[in-house]
């Protein structure tokens, strides 16, 4: 009786599928479940119009309001595609709008020049801030990078490269590290280590007993000892659920430093974090990058470091190739500080204004790539030194830019040791996470 009884509405869900029509490439489904049309788009703004209502008058909006607003916008904001129209992501626009034309004004004149290229950094800043602080996934920043680079390589093929001053070698040089840099951010997009719950099975063959139990009345489960083992495997948390093949391998006397996750609920290794931007446990978590959005752990970490190095050399060689082109006669630094005339020409000014932005940007990287080979150096992660740092912890040097926690630390050489093979025996735990 009860299995037709259940049988009943599969099969009624079944005959109603062939009655929904297909999506043709402009029609969605929007966030309230009804069929809509991009043509629709400014169709029916109930939100936006109470907002511009309110700003109009003088009157506050609410942050709800606003909310709302974006909500709508994102969710409309769509292209057509084959099944349906795909939606677009609204933070990866700006920097696809505002960089190019933000640069070409600060060309014009050496006074633009620093007022952009001052605010641009104090913009990204106040973004990041913004975001992190509602701990919001944003592709505003790898939109950012992405698109600085193929703006930057295009100014380099059509200001710089004509005036006859780069050979063939140092362009397929400059192009090969384009390309390598944007394949060592493709190896770090990939999974960073998260953490599975390897619990999910038991959990479903505990509910099975437990319903088998409860049909059949008896006290006892075949392939079971008895009745009390399955009732304690019905009534286990997941806690104690959580017996993994790396947890074993590290043997009965001895320990591995775990800690249970109640949002993955899963039990953590030693050195794993929940990530409460990607809202998911990382193996060995560093940090949270915006500029791959995603996390930094066990497995791409290295990939990471190989991405910021190339970077950082094709950077300086394009700087390089671009200042001695457009200020000849001088060395790199002096014609960064100093390049007489630059402004007199429109294509010479935007050359060099796309410099002073990269080398703003390389700046920035070069400090993360600093603070990266010390933490490796001292075996620390970057929430490991976030951590001490609040509870006033570790040993701080060089006016607190090392921080040594001293709980991992083993030794220069057998830190980047441990370091180079990352993610290769994943259930194996070094001498310093077993107690």
């Amino acid at each position: 009786m009860t299995q037709k009884g259940s049988m009943k509405p599969v099969k009624k869900n079944k005959a109603e599928e062939p009655e929904l029509e297909p999506l043709c490439c402009c029609e969605y489904i929007d966030r309230n479940g009804e069929k809509n049309h991009v043509a629709a788009c400014l169709c029916d703004c109930q939100d936006l119009d109470e907002g511009c209502d309110r700003w109009i008058t003088g009157k506050s909006v609410p942050p709800e309001t606003c909310e709302r607003i974006m909500d709508t916008i994102s969710d409309r904001l769509r292209i057509p595609g084959l099944r349906g129209a795909q939606k677009v992501n609204i933070s990866i626009l700006p920097p696809l709008i505002l960089l190019p034309v933000f640069l070409r004004v600060a060309s014009w004149h050496f006074l633009l020049g620093v007022v952009v290229l001052t605010s641009l950094p104090v913009l990204a800043l106040w973004y990041y801030y913004l975001t992190h602080r509602r701990k919001e996934q944003t592709l505003f920043f790898l939109s950012l990078g992405l698109f600085s680079l193929g703006y930057m390589y295009y100014v380099f093929l059509q200001e710089v490269v004509p005036k006859g001053r780069v050979g063939p070698t140092q362009l397929a040089l400059l192009t090969c590290g384009l390309f390598l840099i944007l394949l060592a951010l493709y190896r770090a997009k990939k999974n960073p280590g998260y953490l599975r719950n390897p619990a999910s099975s038991d959990r479903s063959l505990g509910s099975s007993l437990t319903e088998s139990l409860s049909r059949d009345g008896q006290e006892k489960t075949r392939g079971l000892p008895g009745a009390e083992s399955a009732g304690s495997l019905s009534n286990r948390t997941p806690k104690d659920d959580l017996k993994g093949p790396c947890r074993a391998s590290a043997g009965s006397p001895a320990k591995v430093k775990e800690d249970w996750c109640a949002k993955c609920q899963l039990v953590r290794p030693a050195r794993a974090w929940h990530c409460r931007i990607c809202g998911i446990c990382v193996r060995r978590m560093d940090h949270h990058c915006v500029w791959i959005n995603s996390c930094v752990g066990e497995s791409n970490h290295q990939a990471f470091i190989l991405a910021l190095s190339i970077f950082l050399l094709t950077s300086v060689y394009g700087i390089t190739l671009t200042l001695d082109t457009i200020c000849r006669d001088r060395s790199v630094f002096t014609a960064l500080f100093y390049c007489p005339g630059v402004y007199a020409d429109y294509s010479s000014a935007l050359s060099f204004t796309c410099v002073w932005y990269s080398v703003i940007i390389t700046a920035g990287m070069a400090y993360i790539f600093l603070i990266q080979l010390i933490n490796i150096s001292y075996n620390v992660t970057e929430r490991e030194v976030q951590q001490a740092l609040r509870q006033k912890t570790g040993r701080r040097l060089l006016y607190g830019l090392i921080v040594d926690t001293g709980q991992y630390n083993r030794g220069f050489l057998r830190n980047w040791h441990q370091f180079s093979t990352l993610g290769s025996h994943p259930c194996h735990h070094p001498a310093e996470d077993i107690v």
